[in-house]
This record gives C-alpha cells, sequence and structure tokens, in this order.
C-alpha cells in the first residue's frame, strides 16, 4: 500500500469519525471514543511526520560500553533509578479542549490526530499557565525518597513551549505566563541542594508551533517558507545552548523522537552537550546512532540481560502528561518489580510523573513512589550499583541481581509451602540469609536433581518482596535454562524458544494511545512448522498447559514432549491475545526436556503464538 494511498485511507477514518462525533448523541461519544482512539493510535505515529514510523521517530541508536565505569556514566549505570518529568503547556489541559476529553498521553493533545488544537489557540493558553503550587524542594525530596538518583524534566516538548527561561523564543513560562519565574533554575538548585543529579528532555526534531519544525507550520507570521535548518539554526540549537549552560551542572540530555532529522545536525547538538556539559550523558534517541547509550522503546522491560548501558522508560499510571482521568496507578510492588527486573537485565529504570497544570504532583503518584522508596531504604544492595542476573532471565518466582560473589533472591511469588526452588545454581553456598529491616535469618538449604532448594518461612513477613542474600564460595557459575519448580507457573515467552518454519518477530502495539505494549510473536506457521523450548523440570508429575495466542479463527494445536507424551486440542481464537487450556501433559522424569509446539489447524498465516504457561497439577 502507497504512503499517499495510506495517507488518504487515515484522512477518511477522520472525516467519517468527525460525522458520527458531531451527530452522536453524549452518551454514544462516551462508549465509541475510547474505542476509536485506540484504532487511530495504532497509525497516528505514522502519519505524524511524512509516514515516518515510530521506530523510526526513535532512530537509529547505539551504546557506549566504555562509559559505563567511567565518571560520566557512573551515576546511571550505579544509580539505576531515576525520575523522569512530563510538564508543560499541556498540563493545563489535563488532556480536555473545549468540553471534550481525549484518551490518550496528555503531552500529544495538540496534535492534529487528537484534539488538533490550532497553533495560534494553543498559544493564548500560555496567558492562563499559572502552576503557583510548583514546589522545586518537594518534588526533588520526593524523588530522593523514592529512591531516584537524578531528575530529567521536559525543558521543551513536541507543542514547543520552553519551560525555562528561553531567549531564543517569548513561548516560554517566564516570558509568556503569569508565573514569571523560571522553575527550571529552581529545580536545578533543589536538586544541587539534595544531592541528585540533574538533567532535561528536549525534543530537536519536532515542533509543532515552531516554524519550519517537524509537524510545525511550514510558514512564518510574514508568510515566509521555513525549512527545518531555519527552525534548527535560529531555536534548536541555540535552546540546547541554554539548558546546557544556564542551569550549572547537568547529568544528561534526553533528546527524543529524531525522525528525519539530518546528521550533520544530530553532530552539532551532540558537540554543543559536549561543550558545555563534558560530563554529561546524551541519550539514544540524539540520532544516527550518536547517543551514549540505549533507550529502548517506551514501557519495555527486555526479555533476557542486555550488554552496554541502556535504561527503560515508564510512566507511573498511563500517561507521561498529566490526564484528569488517568487513575491507574501502579502499585508500589509493581514499581519495585520493574524496577529490580530491569536492574536485573542490565539496565537503568527512569519512571515517570505528571505534575498538575497548578504545578502540584497527584497524591497517588506521591505515595506509591514514596511507599516503594521506603522497601529500598532496606533493601538498598539489590538495586544500587548492582550487577544482573547470572540466570540471564527472570525466574519463575521472581528475580535476581548480584555483587561481586553475593546474589540478591528478590522473591516477587512468595511460596507457602516452605521450599523456594533455584534451578540451575553450580556454585558451593557458604551462606543463606532471609534479610529484613533489622534482622538476619539464616536459611538451610539443601541440592536435589541440580537444583537448589532453601527452607523459608511458610509466612511471608515482608510487605511486597522478600530478599534472600546468598553468599557463594567463588564466583557465580550457572546453567541459565529455564526452570519448572512445582510450585509455580513458568511462562515460556516465544523470546526463548527455537522456531523452525514458522516467524518469530517482536511485535508492538498501543493499547490505548500512548501506552506500548511489547512482545514477542511466532506467525506465518508452515504445515511442518514449530516452536520448542528446552526447561529443567524439578518434578515428575502431570502439567497444565496453557497457550497464549491470537488469530482470527478456531485453531488445533498440538504440544509435544520429547518422551513422547502430547496433548493435541481445539480452541477458540480472538484477534487479541487471550490464554487458553490445552489439557494435561505427563511428564515421566526429572531433567532436561524439550517441549514442542505446531499449529495443526487454523489460519497458519495470521494466527500469532505468545507464549506457553505450563504448572504442576496439584
Amino acid at each position: 500500500m502507497s504512503g499517499k494511498w495510506k495517507t488518504y485511507k487515515f484522512k477518511c477514518h477522520i472525516l467519517l469519525f468527525n460525522i458520527f462525533w458531531k451527530s452522536a448523541r453524549s452518551d454514544m461519544k462516551k462508549i465509541i471514543y475510547p474505542i476509536v482512539m485506540v484504532f487511530l493510535g495504532t497509525t497516528l505515529y505514522a502519519q505524524g511526520e511524512k509516514e515516518v514510523g515510530m521506530d523510526n521517530m526513535w532512530g537509529a541508536q547505539s551504546h557506549n560500553e566504555e562509559l559505563s565505569d567511567a565518571p560520566r556514566g557512573k551515576l546511571f549505570s550505579d544509580g539505576n533509578y531515576a525520575m523522569f518529568i512530563h510538564w508543560g503547556l499541556y498540563a493545563q489541559l489535563a488532556n480536555e479542549w473545549n468540553d471534550t476529553t481525549y484518551y490518550g498521553i496528555g503531552e500529544w493533545i495538540m496534535h492534529k490526530n487528537l484534539a488538533g488544537i490550532p497553533v495560534d489557540e494553543y498559544k493564548e493558553i500560555a496567558k492562563s499557565f499559572n502552576p503557583v503550587n510548583f514546589d522545586a524542594d518537594a518534588i526533588v525530596s520526593l524523588a530522593k525518597n523514592a529512591g531516584m538518583k537524578y531528575i530529567i524534566i521536559t525543558s521543551k516538548h513536541h507543542d514547543g513551549f520552553a519551560m525555562f527561561h528561553s531567549k531564543v523564543s517569548k513561548f516560554n513560562i517566564v516570558d509568556a505566563t503569569p508565573l514569571g519565574r523560571d522553575p527550571m533554575k529552581e529545580l536545578a538548585e533543589a536538586c544541587k541542594k539534595q544531592g541528585l543529579g540533574f538533567g532535561f528532555y528536549y525534543s530537536q526534531n519536532q515542533d509543532w508551533t515552531a516554524p519550519g519544525g517537524a509537524g510545525g507550520p511550514d510558514k512564518d507570521a510574514n508568510g515566509n517558507v521555513v525549512s527545518f535548518e531555519q527552525y534548527f539554526e535560529s531555536k534548536c540549537l541555540p535552546q540546547v545552548t541554554e539548558i546546557t549552560t544556564q542551569y550549572g551542572d547537568i547529568v544528561l540530555v534526553w533528546f527524543d523522537t529524531p525522525g528525519r532529522i539530518p546528521k550533520k545536525n544530530v553532530e552539532q547538538l551532540v558537540a554543543e552537550v559536549r561543550k558545555n556539559q563534558p560530563n554529561a550523558l546524551v541519550s539514544g534517541r540524539v540520532g544516527h546512532g550518536m547517543g551514549d547509550y540505549q533507550t529502548f522503546g517506551d514501557m519495555e522491560i527486555p526479555f533476557s540481560n542486555i550488554d552496554g548501558m541502556w535504561e527503560t522508560v515508564d510512566v507511573t499510571n498511563d500517561s507521561w502528561g498529566y490526564a484528569w482521568y488517568d487513575k491507574n496507578w501502579k502499585s508500589p510492588k509493581l514499581i519495585l518489580e520493574n524496577l529490580i527486573s530491569t536492574v536485573a537485565r542490565g539496565g537503568t529504570y527512569m519512571l515517570n510523573i505528571g505534575p498538575k497544570g497548578d504545578g502540584s504532583i497527584p497524591e497517588e503518584a506521591a505515595y506509591t513512589l514514596t511507599t516503594a522508596g521506603e522497601w529500598l531504604k532496606k533493601y538498598p544492595q539489590v538495586v544500587y550499583a548492582a550487577d544482573p542476573s547470572p540466570w540471564d532471565h527472570k525466574l519463575s518466582w521472581g528475580d535476581v541481581t548480584r555483587k561481586g560473589n553475593k546474589l540478591f533472591l528478590s522473591v516477587y511469588d512468595w511460596p507457602d509451602n516452605g521450599r523456594l526452588y533455584l534451578p540451575g545454581l553450580q556454585t558451593e553456598i557458604l551462606h543463606a540469609n532471609l534479610l529484613g529491616e533489622k534482622t538476619v535469618e539464616k536459611l538451610n538449604y539443601s541440592t536435589e536433581n541440580g537444583w537448589t532448594i532453601l527452607d523459608i518461612p511458610c509466612e511471608n513477613s515482608e510487605k511486597f518482596i522478600s530478599v534472600i542474600e546468598l553468599e557463594l564460595k567463588d564466583s557465580f557459575k550457572v546453567d541459565p535454562t529455564l526452570g519448572l519448580d512445582p510450585d509455580h507457573t513458568l511462562e515460556l515467552s516465544t523470546h526463548f524458544a527455537e522456531a523452525i518454519n514458522c516467524n518469530k518477530e517482536k511485535k508492538k502495539w498501543m493499547e490505548k494511545f500512548g501506552e506500548w505494549k511489547h512482545i514477542m510473536q511466532v506467525d506465518q506457521w508452515q504445515k511442518d512448522g514449530f516452536v520448542s523450548w528446552e526447561l529443567d523440570v524439578f518434578e515428575p508429575a502431570y502439567y497444565m498447559v496453557r497457550l497464549k495466542y491470537a488469530g482470527t479463527e478456531r485453531t488445533v494445536w498440538k504440544i509435544t514432549s520429547d518422551e513422547g507424551k502430547f496433548i493435541q486440542n481445539q480452541q477458540n481464537a480472538s484477534h487479541v491475545y487471550h490464554s487458553y487450556d490445552m489439557g494435561w501433559l505427563k511428564i515421566d522424569k526429572a531433567g532436561k526436556h524439550h517441549i514442542q509446539v505446531s499449529l495443526i489447524d487454523g489460519d497458519f498465516e495470521k494466527t500469532s503464538l505468545e507464549s506457553l504457561e505450563i504448572y504442576k497439577i496439584h
């Protein structure tokens, strides 16, 4: 399908939707609008900058492994946890415009495929933007109490509004609003006073209000055509100079969505940061692989360990910028799990908050961050300056980080039978301790079938995540084979499978506008195609097998073990991923086995398998 036809088709969808919207009853709008936005959201980014898809908008990335131990990379590599702040003129709207709520990420509300706010009208919002409740000291205290080591805040997002005092453009928070002061200077000073690092987000390519910026007007106020190069030279580069020279030492400049920005412009941006802030990192999304580290897709935690310096960015609820309706807050436990598993894969976790239009922090965000921070104060060794898991992936009950010859087992799902099963550890244990805030409980342990079995209390005394410290005799040695223990469900993502005569690829989509999901899937099956996992089974038993897949029609699957046992069963299908029970599979012997899944009947091209779940029948 050609780019022109895609654009035409998309505009037709928008036109039809607008016709419906004008004639629909208010109660119908409440039902239909979120559904339509899911559809529009999946194509918005591709339409946002002349058919540039999101992978290209985020840009080619690389990382500099030599920076991990260098002074410039130490805070990033050792801190492992940071606060992201998306705050701008859009917070004043809170995702509402002309009595209509737009569901999705708040900082995109101006965009033509959301509220479609005209440039002149959007600029008028600044006259009523007066965030008098912004408290830099309180925000920095929140980040510090949460256990975060630095703060990155939006100095200018895609809407082009500068949240700092810019001499380059009067469209800034000091000159265009009643506030009349520079909150970025206050935040920089508060970070310095409380000992946190400070840095800026800057949208270098997209600027929807500046002539020449990607997605912005083509002409200036006098009707003169303005090129991207003119925008870059007159606004982008000078503003990067401002944020890197007027706020003291900064630790990072977080560029975003480079799209088709020319390489020479990226070279200029990097050179400017290097000149003014030689100890600051440049994010991977600066473009053309010229960043210092890699930033994964929004809300993405890798399945396996990743070498080098990298980060994942996430949100405390669903939206980056403040949205009045978004109450889907992550629990303290989920935040901790995401943080630990990111560190266990070798990365840094940066978690976003979206202040309100008045500058205050939503109390739910403050609660969940502070509560998670209380846990971190008790177990700092799990996260800070911690190395990734020697298993290379999550375990069925939690995850592992390490320091030297010590392993820290973070147990997300505490078993109630007094035993914790650890697969594949091949190094002698000197000490096994259950850690607490003030106490250390020595644990007994044994080995069986190549597994380590830890004797633990049946009742978990830790509110969120318990930590067991293993001190090893020598440097760690493990067999990273996925382990199936008697007490936990093992989810086998197709990421870990060998795919024969079928297609395995990474897939991402938006559940709603701005909320990204990332999986590995297998589709385009041939008649003799299959996927196969290797797993280490602790105990012979009957096991329930479930498949998670999406498809267009009923399917027949066959699940076979290397012992010759198999299940063959028909189940329904849905266009969204759904888990289906397939039946019982008997495993006769402990040890390593291969489990194979084949599609016997159904839509061979469009049926997509995400994972296999297996657990013991009790």
